[in-house]
């Protein structure tokens, strides 16, 4: 990214232009994740819903590795090009890239060797077992791309080329939900062709990341890398919050599933399937704005323009605080018609999500604070209060919710886990944003 595009008077309508493409690019994700869901739901059934469900974990963990090393060397990479040191930012690039590609690879290797351990692991009942092993064993396959795509979504907006972000992941969602209705329906591949549809949809921009970057002539690009692991450390450390928060979020939907096994049966992880995946979609526009304005507050502080970094941080608390209100009202008013993609509303897994879908959505108040946080703390390289802050957030409070709130309160106790979460943390975001406000220059 041009330090022209990076150095500039920032104004309200400046910044969301900018943030704009990384937006809409996480709500489109977003959605063709949701659609994917759809399509098992409604052309397989909701025992194959509840196996996405199950497995979801190791998404997570691929996701987080991608997202860890993403963010974390996006603020190395960034700072570095602020500080006019191009070349250097080039190298921690590629290694970057090739780290990923690594880690993605023996993910694949161990995840092939040990499939059955995995899925009996992470709580399958013997009428979901086999939906899950058809559903992990060929998403398997597309580990690295996945890594890979959660790499290069990230640095196309330090690279200049956040529209290209964007576009890429219009294509990979097009063509994820277009693969899914050929495999599942016509083809009668089942929750199989859900996974082939979802591993095509990685597929597209981890190629096209490829071309780009070796191709670019100017600006980010390929270059000779050199092997500091300093570098790798940094970044993982750096990023560690995205990371705890994918881990967290593993161990949680993993309890989710638990908790709702012993208490509703498959029916019950069906719907906190839908649950999470709702509020994964309506997440998104707190998300991608967080990321799309990340590479402006790393470079601030790396050139040291306290001016602009009020001005950013002001607007983004302007748009935190709107945003959480809208996706609120949407939540309220719209939470049983999406309930209603998934599921049939004389079914009983409909009752079951859109009951708890009206206590769920008041975490909706307080989530694009404690998203936007965690963020900024991140661009900033402080992922020390990042890491903790994540951590709380998707494990700590949500994991002592889910394990003790049902047990006083049956199951609203578990569609109150994660408001009550939300709420905790967003008393805690706020006491450190005005701790460390002065020092990044925020207020």
């Amino acid at each position: 990214m041009s330090d022209t595009m990076l150095n500039q008077k920032w104004t309200a309508g400046s910044l969301l232009c900018f943030a704009f493409p990384t937006l809409v690019m996480m709500i489109f994700m977003g959605l063709y994740t949701v659609v994917d869901t759809v399509f098992v739901a409604q052309f397989v059934n909701t025992d194959a819903l509840s196996a996405v469900n199950i497995v979801c974990p190791v998404v997570n963990l691929t996701v987080g590795l991608g997202t860890m090393l993403a963010t974390g060397g996006n603020a190395i990479v960034s700072r570095k090009m602020g500080a006019c040191r191009n070349q250097e930012a080039n190298e921690d690039f590629t290694l970057l890239i090739i780290t990923g590609a690594v880690m993605g690879f023996l993910l694949l290797l161990a995840g092939t060797v040990w499939l059955d351990k995995i899925i009996y692991a992470l709580g399958a009942s013997d009428r979901l077992f086999l939906y899950c092993k058809d559903y992990l064993a060929v998403l398997l396959l597309f580990i690295p791309a996945n890594i890979l795509q959660t790499l290069f979504s990230n640095l196309f907006v330090t690279a200049g080329k956040p529209g290209l972000g964007l576009g890429l992941s219009v294509l990979a969602g097009v063509a994820n939900i277009i693969l899914d209705y050929i495999f599942i329906v016509p083809l009668g591949l089942g929750i199989r062709g859900a996974a082939l549809g979802t591993g095509f949809g990685y597929l597209i921009p981890a190629v096209a990341g490829l071309v780009f970057f070796m191709g670019n002539k100017q600006g980010l690009s390929f270059a000779k890398p050199k092997l500091k692991w300093d570098i790798i450390g940094e970044s993982c450390f750096n990023g560690s919050s995205e990371m705890v928060s994918q881990l967290a979020t593993a161990v949680t939907t993993f309890l989710f599933n638990r908790t709702m096994m012993g208490l509703l049966g498959e029916d019950g992880v069906a719907a906190i399937t839908i649950l999470i995946y709702s509020q994964f979609l309506l997440n998104t526009l707190y998300i991608g704005f967080s990321m799309g304005i990340a590479p402006v507050m790393g470079f601030n502080y790396g050139n040291q323009n306290a001016i602009q970094q009020k001005k950013v941080f002001s607007i983004s608390m302007k748009f935190i605080a709107g945003a959480s209100v809208l996706v609120f009202a949407v939540s309220m008013l719209a939470g049983s018609r999406i309930v209603g993609l998934f599921a049939d509303e004389t079914s009983k897994v409909y009752g079951i999500a859109a009951e708890g879908f009206t206590i769920f959505s008041y975490g909706f108040l307080f989530c694009g604070l404690n998203n936007f946080t965690s963020a900024m703390f991140t661009a900033l390289s402080n992922g020390k209060v990042s890491a903790v802050l994540s951590f709380l957030r998707t494990f700590g409070l949500l994991a002592a919710g889910i394990l003790l709130l049902p047990r006083i309160l049956g199951i609203t106790g578990v569609w109150l886990a994660v408001p009550a979460a939300e709420g905790i943390m967003f008393v805690l975001s706020l006491i450190c944003l005005v701790h460390y406000g002065k020092r990044y220059s925020c207020f």
